[in-house]
């Protein structure tokens, strides 16, 4: 009698274990955009912050896993994947009006300071001439390049600077070398390690000038996944509050250099009007 009860309920404890095993939720998948050349050195602090974000909240929230979609988005490109949740469901980049009426920003500054003042990549043979830009007329005589949708031409164009925009973040480089416009302006943690990519090209980084205004950095996700902008802020504000996250900033050399050029205030600082 033992043994036939045996027989009849190991079946069954193995169909109730693969029951549970078939309810266990699936890892939540997210896709970031693929990181491109030129950025590789600044770029990669954003999956890590999203990652130690997920990792505080994997315990309360479940498992995830994290990949880059393989191939180039431009920046118009992503915004409109993540609207509908396309191919990629995480980004990060600046915030401007439009973005923020088309996308959900997770409220949360990913970069302090540093995206706030602006330096410039130039030809290596124009350092005279920018040294002598003493006032905003006198930057109004020379042309940026900017990204079409990037919050900085809004910015730029606000304050009557005259832009001259590229779909691709990676074009931008070789215009300036050929002379399509006069100056790149880049945040204080991304200009250093892209000076440092094009210096055979002969760019440089102009030495006495920051442009300054409010441009904050966020994590955006569609519209229709308030869940995981809760999760990515609850996530982001436990890391601010252990101190791993400022040990993960601190790590990063780009932006420790771009941090001591701020702070050295050596350079002109020119205030402009944030983009309505």
């Amino acid at each position: 009698m033992t043994a036939t009860l045996l027989r009849t309920a190991i079946p069954l404890l193995l169909l109730a274990f693969c029951g549970v095993l078939d309810a266990a939720p699936a890892p939540l998948r997210i896709v970031l955009p693929m990181i491109h050349p030129s950025a590789q050195e600044h770029a990669h602090y954003f999956p890590k912050l999203l990652r130690l974000a997920l990792d505080k909240t994997a315990t309360t929230d479940g498992p995830y896993t994290l990949e880059h979609y393989p191939h180039e988005l431009t920046s118009p490109r992503q915004q409109t994947e993540i609207k509908k949740d396309g191919v990629i469901n995480v980004m990060w980049d600046g915030s401007n009006p439009q973005r923020e009426r088309e996308l959900l920003p997770v409220r949360v500054s990913l970069l302090h300071e540093l995206n706030d003042y602006r330096v410039f990549l130039i030809r290596a043979d124009q350092q005279e001439r920018f040294r002598a830009v003493r006032t905003l007329d006198d930057l109004r005589q020379l042309k940026a390049g900017v990204g079409v949708n990037w919050p900085s031409a809004d910015v730029l164009r606000r304050n009557g600077l005259p832009v001259v925009t590229s779909i691709s973040y990676e074009s931008l480089f070789p215009m300036l070398v050929v002379k399509r416009f006069d100056y790149l302006p880049r945040g204080a943690h991304e200009a250093w390690g892209e000076q440092e990519l094009h210096a055979k090209e002969g760019l440089v980084l102009e030495s006495t000038i920051f442009l300054h205004y409010r441009v904050p950095h966020y994590f955006f996700v569609s519209q229709a996944n308030p869940r995981l902008a809760e999760r990515i802020e609850r996530g982001l504000k436990l890391a601010q509050k252990d101190g791993s996250w400022d040990r993960l900033f601190n790590s990063i050399p780009a932006f420790r250099r771009g941090q001591a050029e701020i702070n050295a205030h050596k350079r002109r600082v020119f205030e402009l009007q944030a983009a309505e």
